[in-house]
């Protein structure tokens, strides 16, 4: 069979877990097409847009199986190489075709194939761009005292891929110096671009206003999953055409094309919302780091509470380490206190003290916050006759009861039904809701502050968009006296009045069976502590807990991160945990549990058949076995290396993917490198 040759052909990548890229002919529209180009091309049935990653002059496929290339997105020019280089490395990495990491980080606008009205889309997007007035900056630097200069000074005089870990005191200006560091890269080189990583869509707007006070509002573009497709798409464009020198975004902004990339910072860098948790399970802080050696450029980590895995390459000299030891205003630290509720008993929630110290602080015209990770009225509603407790019919866990519409709903899947009006097991209609969310805390906080504006922020309360905007803002004016919220209110806000800090439900994660537990509770708990005081006010932290003697609340007492860290990592080692020991995860669903556990056994087998220094262990489920009607198993992964669990994943994989399935139903599998839930 004759093979392709004296013609030119080009390598495509599609977002498909496929071995490697596909072959084409280059097509009738051929000038100019070169790696980096973006292309419209066949594949089975329908069309998919693909990104050229090579060009050859021959093939040794049969001619008659290769297909031309459909189209040229000429209107976009090519992505650089270095681009095409990092979302290679992501892809090997994290153990997935580099298509489904290159082409899913094109923009909405490339990733659906273009309509006959495409080509004028484009420009209708640059045009928009264009069109913006230009918007002067409004604000100054402000000083900066001699620990943020010493900071700034070291990210200044980096030369090349320099990683630096920023540790400083909540409230000690690290944004500061991330501006300060941003204004002198921009300064040094007229094209040059900064990409700064923020955990949470949430924490982009009160930013954004900073940068565009600083650098003007034409010289930045947000980038992340909340923004509508045409302004999503737009700001990448802007970006990959060097039209705006910042991009501030979520953890998908790391894969943003910015051909003059001098500096990357990520801040809260700790924070697990930079992990993926679905498609290509990446770190958003690790491919930082690894982008900024690619392109020769300095990286910037910052945290109160840094990750341990960044407090760990810090100890061992990989990073540089750059403290902020106090705040920057001078005022003094939160003033931690523990409320044991083997002694004070907690009505709705809140102890006497608890409401004591709001009551006076409400008095005062000072603002207070109140902290809960939880949100609905409470957690489960249990039958007192029988024991029933309301269960999501379609996973393996609680269904949480909200006042607000009288439902049950489940967190996980999205399920939700009417309350029954009796028990479905014995027919108590004496349905109780057991334990506290947000709903049910705002509610105590009304009865026990009458007259008091409570404001409440979680993921329900600011379903539309603006919404959580506009309740940040009425807390910024001093229209709310106490404000109740979840994981949204913890990290990155400024709130200037906040004098008192209430923390509820905290020992529910010193019982976790995560070993990351500890490290994640003192985080929260250090960052929503950080709100309080940033003004000059005396504040205080009032944590309510059974287990007041515990070590990880004596660090907090003492407001030390570095000890804690310290005993953790001792902790690790001798256990042989991460940082220390490399891990992958690989789970399976399927329609049962012994469907999940059966191929995951299958997978052990072969894997424990290759000779390499890599451990498997047994199939478990997971710790959230069923969900939204699937049942979920997994297989932990360990190696002495990180090198080598690469080389052992790669031939394992491979391996896998050949091999016969054992009989039975459907089993749909995927791995994780470095998982951060096990």
């Amino acid at each position: 069979m004759p093979k392709g040759s004296g013609g030119c052909y080009v390598e495509i990548v599609v977002d498909l877990p496929l071995r490697g890229p596909l072959t084409y002919r280059i097509g009738e529209d051929a000038d100019g097409a070169q790696p980096g180009c973006c292309c419209v091309v066949r594949v089975g049935r329908r069309d998919m847009v693909g990104i050229c990653v090579g060009r050859s002059a021959s093939t040794s496929l049969a001619e008659e199986k290769i297909r031309s290339v459909r189209r040229w997105l000429r209107e976009i020019t090519p992505l650089n190489a270095s681009w095409l280089a990092f979302t290679r490395f992501a892809a090997e990495y994290y153990q997935h075709s580099w298509g489904e990491v290159a082409a899913a980080a094109l923009p909405p606008l490339l990733r659906t194939p273009p309509g006959p009205r495409w080509s004028s889309s484009v420009g209708r997007l640059r045009a928009g761009a264009a069109g913006r007035a230009a918007a002067p900056p409004t604000s100054t630097a402000p000083p900066l005292n001699a620990e943020q200069q010493d900071a700034a000074a070291a990210v200044f005089m980096s030369t090349g891929f320099t990683p630096l870990l920023l540790h400083g005191v909540t409230g000690s200006g690290k944004t500061e110096v991330y501006l300060a560091a941003i204004e002198r890269v921009l300064a040094t080189e007229p094209q040059s671009q900064a990409l700064l990583l923020v955990p949470e869509i949430g924490l982009t707007p009160q930013l954004r206003s900073r940068l565009q006070a600083r650098f003007g509002a034409d010289t930045i573009v947000c980038m992340h999953s909340a923004m509508p497709a045409a302004e999503r798409s737009a700001a990448w464009l802007a970006a990959h055409e060097g039209r705006v020198r910042i991009v501030l975004g979520t953890r998908l902004a790391v894969f943003a094309s910015l051909p003059q990339l001098r500096l990357l910072i990520v801040d809260e860098e700790h924070d697990p919302s930079y992990k993926a948790g679905d498609g290509v399970r990446y770190s958003a802080r690790d491919l930082a780091v690894k982008r900024a050696q690619m392109v020769d450029a300095p990286v910037l980590i910052g945290s109160a509470t840094p990750a341990l895995e960044s407090w760990s390459q810090a100890m061992r000299g990989r990073y540089r380490l750059l403290r902020l030891p106090r705040r920057a205003t001078e005022a003094a630290q939160p003033r931690f206190e523990l409320i044991d509720l083997r002694q004070h008993k907690a009505v709705a929630g809140l102890t006497e003290p608890l409401r004591a110290a709001l009551g006076e602080t409400v008095a005062r015209g000072e603002q207070a916050l109140v902290f809960i990770n939880r949100r609905g009225y409470a957690p489960v509603v249990s039958c007192d006759a029988c024991g029933w407790l309301s269960a999501c019919p379609q996973c393996a866990v609680f269904a949480a009861f909200h006042k607000n519409d009288g439902a049950l709903h489940c967190h996980h899947c999205g399920w939700r039904s009417r309350v029954p009006r009796a028990c479905p097991t014995c027919g108590n209609q004496n349905l109780q809701p057991v334990g506290q969310g947000t709903q049910r805390i705002e509610e105590a906080l009304a009865a026990a502050l009458p007259g008091a504006r409570i404001l409440r922020v979680d993921r329900d309360s600011t379903r539309r968009r603006g919404a959580a905007d506009a309740a940040l803002a009425s807390v910024h004016a001093g229209d709310t006296d106490v404000l109740v919220g979840t994981q949204m209110i913890a990290k990155g806000h400024d709130f200037q009045r906040v004098s008192l800090v209430g923390v509820l439900n905290a020992d529910s994660q010193l019982v976790s069976h995560d070993f990351r537990a500890p490290e994640r509770l003192f985080a929260t708990v250090l960052q929503v502590a950080g709100r309080a005081g940033r003004s000059g006010l005396a504040s205080r932290v009032l944590v309510q807990t059974r287990y007041p003697e515990h070590p990880l609340f004596a660090a907090l007492l003492r407001l030390d991160y570095e000890g804690f860290a310290r005993s953790q990592l001792a902790e690790r080692q001798a256990a042989g945990m991460p940082p220390f020991v490399p891990q992958a995860l690989l789970t399976a669903q399927a329609k049962s549990l012994e469907t999940a556990l059966a191929f995951l056994g299958h997978a052990r087998v072969l894997g424990r058949s290759l000779q390499a220094s890599a451990t498997l262990y047994d199939p478990v489920p997971m710790p959230l076995a069923r969900l939204a009607g699937v049942f979920r198993a997994q297989l932990l992964i360990e190696a002495p290396r990180r090198r080598a669990l690469q080389a052992f994943l790669r031939e394992w994989l491979e391996r896998l993917r050949d091999a016969e399935p054992p009989p039975g139903p459907r089993v749909r599998w995927q791995i994780e490198v470095d998982p951060q839930a096990i």
